[in-house]
């Protein structure tokens, strides 16, 4: 790896970082309205499953019709990127 990349690939570590606790968060409250029951977890636990489908379908798609980015580094930032939103969106969704 070229001395110019560490740092590139340090930003990339917290960004993953970053959205691992976020997507504890997520995890949480999904947990919470869960252990609720009825017909609200069952269909937050669809909406789930649907999601991560979904997602990872729009990143293997994205990557068939045009690359993630010339470089590793690029496209380890676009699928982060990628992931952030959707962690994100749910978040906003759920409360926090």
């Amino acid at each position: 790896m070229a001395r110019n990349e560490v740092p590139e690939w340090l930003q990339i570590a917290a960004a993953t970082m970053a959205l691992s606790m976020e997507s504890a968060d997520v995890i949480g409250l999904r947990a919470i309205k869960a252990a609720k029951g009825g017909q609200n977890a069952a269909d937050e636990a669809w909406r789930m499953y649907a999601e991560k489908v979904t997602a990872l379908a729009e990143l293997q798609a994205s990557l068939l019709m045009a690359p993630l980015g010339m470089t590793p580094a690029a496209a380890a930032r676009r699928s982060l990127r990628h992931y952030r939103r959707k962690v994100r969106d749910n978040r906003r969704r759920l409360g926090i």
